[in-house]
């Protein structure tokens, strides 16, 4: 009596895919597999049997019925599609609407700016103006050497000034006490080898301009040593002076007569004709 044994059962070579599957689709959204789709449709297909007339469905049943599913399907993800675009389309109308917002906001606040920037520069010259005007009886002495003998009688050191550069202010009877001298700045910097300016406030505002009047003409002296006097001005009003120096130096040289009008417009004359800065 010959031992038979059990055939061995053919393994299935087909894949086990977990049911169910998702793909991931348009930003996130998840639809059923199309694989595993057409793998349930092909396991339900009929199976083809010669002479067997009593199939459970037809062949034309099957591919209508695939035919509804993979429509169905493919209805699902652009129905998640057109949800997605639509949602997009507004944050985006909704970002440009606030973009346009802002835009104005930035526009408005750079108009409000710009005027305000011009009523600071408006209010600053009105303010350098108002101290210039202060100034007016004022006069600056520079290059007046710093000696204690000089500086505790300012007033008499003036007075010798005008004695030896334009006397005849003083023969025409013209006023010219001083209310008050002192140096600029109050405290004397070591490190610098230059004498600090002096200002004078004159009683007279007329004696005050006879005098700056013959300082443009010549050069003024005290007891033999060179000085300039000048306009006593903001110091703002100054710097905007000393921007023209090198050009007033080179139109000198040239022979030409140049001049600095208040505050700070420089004037040359040429071919009997005045130009304007």
């Amino acid at each position: 009596m010959t031992n038979s044994t059990e055939a061995p059962k053919p393994q299935n070579t087909k894949k086990n895919k977990k049911k169910g599957a998702t793909l991931d689709t348009f930003y996130g959204a998840k639809i059923q597999n199309t694989e595993q789709i057409e793998e349930d449709i092909q396991e339900n297909s009929p199976k083809s049997s010669k002479g067997n007339r009593n199939s459970p469905q037809t062949h034309e049943e099957f591919e209508s019925e695939r035919t509804k599913k993979m429509e169905a399907l493919w209805e699902e993800k652009w129905e998640m599609m057109q949800k997605k675009f639509t949602h997009l389309q507004n944050q985006f109308d909704q970002t440009v609407k606030e973009n346009q917002a802002l835009k104005q906001e930035l526009i408005k606040q750079s108009q409000n700016t710009k005027k305000l920037e011009e009523n600071i520069k408006y209010l600053t010259d009105k303010v350098i103006d108002l101290e210039n005007r202060g100034r007016r009886e004022n006069l600056r002495i520079i290059g007046l050497p710093e000696k204690p003998e000089i500086n505790t009688k300012l007033d008499m050191v003036i007075q010798d000034i005008i004695k030896e550069n334009c006397p005849e202010i003083l023969e025409q009877g013209g006023n010219t006490s001083t209310d008050r001298a002192h140096r600029t700045p109050s405290t004397l910097n070591p490190q610098k080898t230059t004498p600090r300016n002096v200002i004078a406030k004159f009683q007279s505002y007329q004696t005050k301009e006879k005098i700056l009047q013959e300082a443009r003409k010549r050069q003024f002296r005290y007891k033999g040593m060179p000085i300039r006097v000048t306009q006593d001005l903001a110091s703002s009003t100054l710097n905007d002076r000393k921007a023209w120096n090198m050009i007033f130096r080179k139109a000198r040289e040239l022979g030409l007569q140049p001049r600095i009008s208040y505050p700070a417009k420089l004037t040359i004359y040429f071919q009997g004709k005045y130009g304007h800065s």
